[in-house]
């Protein structure tokens, strides 16, 4: 039944739109941009599906089915972090062909902004931490409010954006925008976040069954 109910995610529930945004990845090779914000409109793209399928009464259709409730949380869990790992996948990729093969380009040595290496991919999945717990488990609380957790979240997003953007300017942390220097640290910082985002992502999923089951529909 879960393989049925990911396919429903993946086919019906999901907007085109939502699979469209995942090419915001490409900000990756954009030099003098903020480019931690295509994270930011990835997760605005799984917002619109969840605004969709809200309108379209989806989560009363599934549970109507004969289907666990905590199933349906997981089954939509699973769709929101399939397209951020796509996205961050993409992101690595880029990541790898800009540290490798155009690190010595002049709109890359002289970019002000940051740029793309292991901590770059570090705060992309800080975002979609962010996401995971102040949107997604927010959403859960009742199956239906979207738009106060999306606004926190937007709010959240824009600070670690701007945060980001800055660390690397101030002394002695330069190499945070670097794509050879304080490697070991920036590799620190990506592990970091990938055990953040795994187990915050994980707490958010049993949150959110529990809540759901709570839930009267």
């Amino acid at each position: 039944m879960m393989k049925h109910l990911i396919k429903k995610e993946l086919c019906f529930s999901a907007l085109p739109l939502t699979y469209y945004f995942i090419l915001f990845a490409c900000m990756t090779m954009i030099p003098g941009y903020p480019i931690l914000v295509g994270a930011f409109f990835v997760c605005m793209g799984i917002f619109q599906t969840f605004q969709s399928a809200r309108e379209q009464n989806d989560i009363l259709y599934t549970v109507l089915m004969p289907v666990r409730k905590k199933d349906a949380v997981t089954a939509r869990y699973f769709f929101v972090m399939l397209i951020q790992m796509i996205f961050f996948l993409i992101c690595v990729l880029l990541t790898v062909i800009r540290m490798q093969f155009l690190a010595q380009e002049v709109v890359y040595q002289k970019n002000a902004m940051m740029n793309a290496n292991p901590a770059y991919l570090g705060y992309v999945l800080i975002i979609f931490t962010a996401f995971n717990v102040i949107f997604v488990n927010g959403f859960w609380k009742n199956a239906y409010t979207i738009g106060k957790p999306f606004l926190r979240f937007s709010i959240a997003a824009f600070l670690i954006i701007g945060l980001t953007e800055t660390l690397h300017h101030i002394p002695g942390l330069m190499f945070l925008n670097s794509a050879g220097q304080g490697m070991y640290i920036q590799m620190m910082i990506l592990l970091a976040s990938v055990l953040g985002y795994s187990l915050l992502s994980w707490n958010c999923l049993t949150a959110s069954q529990r809540n759901f089951e709570k839930t009267d529909l």
